[in-house]
């Protein structure tokens, strides 16, 4: 390995302080008042107009320029595809919703449209998601329980669920909160709070919708079963329904039980099959659909409702809009990131909001988007939302036409089509590795989000995810790491002296940096961090200070009161009293001499500082001070122009000269050479 060559190279400049530089630079200070920026905002003009009317409807920017003869048969094949799933798909989460499978096809159709005209992001496929289902579901059963719906039936003697009245009611419950989730999200967007994404970390959506999961499957071993167990809610209701249903294994009926073991193996088989012909097959099997048409055949003819009493398909707002578009956004993002385009967050909140409302006026559930749709839309060909409206013409023949023909189709086969679209979440626990080699808070934050989703349901366990992952933020901050930096030998590069065996410190210099900012939180740890690094203790050397300053005093005092009395014995002698008082004796203090084992100064590494608060600049005038007070320099470097801007509102540069702002940017080379070459 050759030896790696010195590079030889000079820089000849001044050291400037702050004021110099904005001298130099001519800093602007004109901002713009409130009055203004209103006035601006309400000003309409020919080219604003056509943005606004271009923003809020996408679909006239990219629909006039359609690429037909690029596009046109990837998106249809794609449409195509993802309509034939929409059909299983929609009628298993029309069980999570708690309400009858048609509504799940409608959830299918109307949103879809919906989104086509005001969503930015082009491969996303929207529609039923498991994971709002079952919030919906759990708003449905809570509100319209059977209990409500019971009537005594003459006939066999006994109470029977009025499953007309029950459904009806549910149907407008899930509406009723799929509306005002819309709404939610229409607010939300038109005050472009769209950033609350930025709290919705990869780590947190896995565990989320991995927690979720659990819960969407728990859900639906009911019907594998074939049992009734009563329904739970709140905290740890989860934990109840396991044990519940482990009590009623004994009543699980056979055949349903069967019938959803075999569903479940052939669609994984299927699946698999899938994944390895992957780049050979031009679309994936539609294996939900081929199941449902078996299955569905089979029940017919073998009259599994009669035979085996399998049951067969005839028969909060808030949470739920964070929830909805945390996943879109999220996804959109991805795909967005991966074919070169941008996903506009207030905007997708809005095209969400707008879906979700319009959907609910036509008896819909709540919706989102779908990881598997999704993945099949892009491998297909599909390149625009012309696939996502082709997929709505697909579900609109099937409701219209072909809807019907599903009624004996067993709840079981939907429980398993269910179960296998979840199997990809499942998967998601192997980031549980991965983020421990890369980020150990990162995984924190995703084993603490399944768990508190699995223990207080998904509504509660978004929330208590969210302050978790805000408390890593706010801990992290709290606990930075404290270094001294060094010179690399023959470079003017700066390292930390703990992490490099070559990096020597500069005489004379102390360079202190915080890999965090400096704020309430953390302005005391900041204080401790520098005198134990600097192996200074301020106290006491302050005291130490004081009171040599006070003997100091007290022997100038002693002098004084001795030569008053010698000049009063004098004057009585009658000796001058002029030549007397050059007699007094005067004290050199050799303490007041610096202490040639202090540093010359120090030098505080701003550069991870992005803002100030009023007790960070009390730290850093404190800091100033009392290591001004020992003769100790104290400067600044790297700061950012709203920590210069704070600085100087908390009057850090009071009662000093340009000269004396010794503000410094990022250049440890010109700090060394200042503090060496500045006379003392």
């Amino acid at each position: 390995m050759t030896e790696r060559r010195k590079v030889r190279y000079s820089v000849h400049r001044d050291v400037l302080d702050e004021g110099a530089v904005e001298e130099l630079a001519e800093k602007c200070h004109a901002q713009t008042s409130l009055a203004d920026k209103v006035k601006e905002s309400m000003r309409c003009s020919g080219p604003r107009l056509k943005s606004c009317m271009l923003g809020f409807l996408p679909v006239l920017s990219w629909l006039p320029k359609y690429p037909f003869r690029d596009n046109a048969v990837g998106d249809l094949v794609s449409g195509i595809s993802v309509g034939i799933m929409h059909l299983p798909q929609g009628m298993a989460s029309s069980l999570l919703a708690a309400v009858p499978p048609v509504f799940g096809l409608y959830s299918s159709f109307y949103p879809i449209l919906v989104y086509f005209l005001f969503g930015t992001s082009r491969h996303v496929s929207i529609g039923t998601y498991a994971v709002l289902c079952v919030m919906i579901g759990g708003v449905t059963e809570r509100l319209a329980p059977d209990s409500d719906f019971m009537s005594w039936d003459n006939v066999s003697n006994a109470s029977v669920v009025d499953l007309v009245s029950r459904d009806a009611e549910r149907v407008r419950v899930a509406a009723a909160v799929t509306f005002m989730s819309g709404l939610f999200q229409i607010l939300l967007g038109l005050v472009h709070f769209g950033f609350v994404v930025t709290y919705l970390s990869e780590p947190l959506v896995r565990g989320y919708t991995t927690g979720a999961a659990i819960h969407v499957m728990v859900s639906q071993l009911k019907y594998t079963f074939d049992i009734s167990p009563t329904r739970h809610s709140g905290p740890f209701s989860l934990i109840y329904t396991v044990l519940e249903i482990c009590y009623l294994l004994p009543d699980t009926n056979v055949g349903a039980l069967v019938v959803s073991i075999v569903a479940i193996v052939g669609l994984m088989l299927v699946k698999e099959l899938n994944t390895y012909l992957g780049k050979r097959l031009p679309v994936p099997i539609p294996v939900e659909l081929i199941a449902i048409i078996v299955a569905t055949v089979i029940s017919w003819q073998v009259n599994l409702e009669d035979k085996y009493g399998i049951d067969i398909v005839i028969g909060d707002a808030f949470a739920l809009s964070v929830v909805g578009y945390g996943i879109i956004i999220s996804l959109g993002r991805i795909f967005a990131l991966k074919y070169g385009y941008k996903v506009d967050p207030n905007q997708e909140l809005i095209a969400l909001g707008l879906s979700n409302s319009i959907g609910g006026v036509f008896q819909c559930f709540a919706i989102s988007c779908s990881m598997s749709r999704t993945m099949v839309q892009e491998s297909t060909g599909g390149k625009t939302q012309v696939a996502g409206a082709l997929s709505a013409v697909v579900v609109l023949i099937i409701t219209l036409w072909i809807g019907t023909l599903f009624e004996d189709l067993p709840k079981a086969v939907l429980a398993a089509i269910i179960y296998v679209n979840l199997l990809g979440m499942m998967k998601q626990f192997m980031d549980i590795p991965a983020l421990w080699r890369t980020s150990r808070v990162d995984m924190c934050v995703w084993v603490a989000t399944f768990i508190l989703t699995v223990l207080f349901n998904p509504d509660l366990g978004l929330a208590a995810s969210i302050v978790f992952s805000l408390l890593t933020v706010i801990f992290r901050s709290q606990l930075p790491s404290y270094s001294l930096l060094g010179q690399i030998p023959d470079t003017d590069l700066y390292r930390p002296l703990e992490e490099y065996n070559q990096v020597k410190p500069v005489p004379g210099v102390v360079i202190f940096r915080s890999s965090a900012t400096l704020y309430f939180a953390n302005a005391e740890m900041y204080q401790d961090a520098l005198a134990e690094k600097t192996g200074l203790d301020i106290s006491t050397i302050l005291t130490a200070k004081k009171k040599l300053e006070a003997k100091r005093k007290r022997h100038e005092q002693e002098e004084a009161k001795r030569a008053k009395k010698a000049a009063r014995k004098n004057q009585e002698l009658g000796e001058p009293e002029v030549e007397k008082e050059m007699e007094i004796a005067t004290i050199e203090m050799k303490e007041c001499v610096r202490d040639p084992s202090l540093p010359r100064a120090i030098v505080l590494d701003l550069s991870p500082v992005n803002f100030l608060d009023t007790v960070g600049v009390k730290t850093i005038r404190n800091i100033r001070r009392d290591y001004g007070d020992i003769g100790i320099d104290v400067v600044l470097s790297g700061c950012q122009s709203g920590v210069v801007d704070s600085l100087q509102r908390g009057g850090f540069f009071s009662g000093q000269t340009g000269s004396e702002q010794r503000l410094f940017y990022l250049c440890y080379l010109g700090l060394v050479q200042f503090f060496r070459e500045e006379p003392r």
